[in-house]
């Protein structure tokens, strides 16, 4: 594809789809060239470079959170819809957390979003201080919740292109850090039981009761806020 054809919604979109198959490390103006079917130099016309194409793929993601209309009644419940939408966009693209560690990300679809979540909580009466510490409690949750699907993924591209099975990698590394847990009681009790497989599906199901404790413990009201300020 000649470089008169290209857009830059068309570079965006196909970087988006590239990260999501092969993460940060997997990213280059090469392959990306391949993917568009254009040179790489076609590609240089209209990003300057692989950060600022991680910028404005980072930023392009960041759009597809829907934003819940703004309830300073039931505000907790807006702020879980902002949470969860996150998290989804998250979980679907997991280089992003990555690139949160590494990059200095902005743009308009991030900015979208932590206005509204600002919105959120100044609404339902925070202070705009108080807001700002809701907001940052919120987001560091969802990301910190978010890491291990990204965690996850990134290793599962590195045991591919290692030509390894992965499965067989996860359940050998599994037995073994099951040998490692056997002298620790609480651990031990949950191994080779049906209380094994409950363990390993907690994930899920703590997001949610994390989320709903920590939504519980802030309010509006300076010094309560957030649990153990003052």
């Amino acid at each position: 594809m000649p470089r008169d054809t290209l857009t830059p919604e068309q570079i965006v979109r196909t970087a988006v789809e590239l990260l999501d198959d092969e993460g940060l490390e997997g990213l280059n103006m090469r392959g990306l060239g391949r993917r568009l079917g254009a040179a790489a130099t076609a590609v240089y016309w209209h990003v300057k470079d692989k950060d600022d194409l991680v910028l404005l793929a980072a930023d392009r993601v960041w759009h597809e959170v829907e934003l819940p209309a703004l309830d300073g009644t039931d505000w907790r419940s807006t702020a879980t819809a902002m949470a969860d939408g996150l998290h989804a966009m998250l979980v679907r693209h997991p280089w992003l957390v990555q690139a949160i560690g590494s990059h200095l990300l902005y743009g308009t679809g991030k900015a979208r979003y932590d206005d509204h979540l600002l919105g959120v909580f100044e609404t339902a009466g925070f202070t705009p201080q108080e807001a700002d510490r809701a907001a940052g409690a919120l987001v560091t949750y969802v990301l910190g919740n978010a890491l291990g699907a990204s965690a996850t993924a990134s290793l599962r591209r590195k045991v591919r292109r290692a030509g390894e099975d992965a499965e067989e990698m996860f359940s050998k590394t599994l037995a073994r850090a099951a040998e490692v847990a056997e002298p620790f009681p609480r651990l031990r009790e949950r191994l080779g039981t049906t209380a094994a497989t409950e363990y390993a599906a907690t994930a899920d199901g703590s997001y949610a009761a994390g989320l709903r404790a920590l939504l519980e413990g802030i309010r509006p009201g300076g010094a309560d806020t957030l649990p153990g300020t003052a």
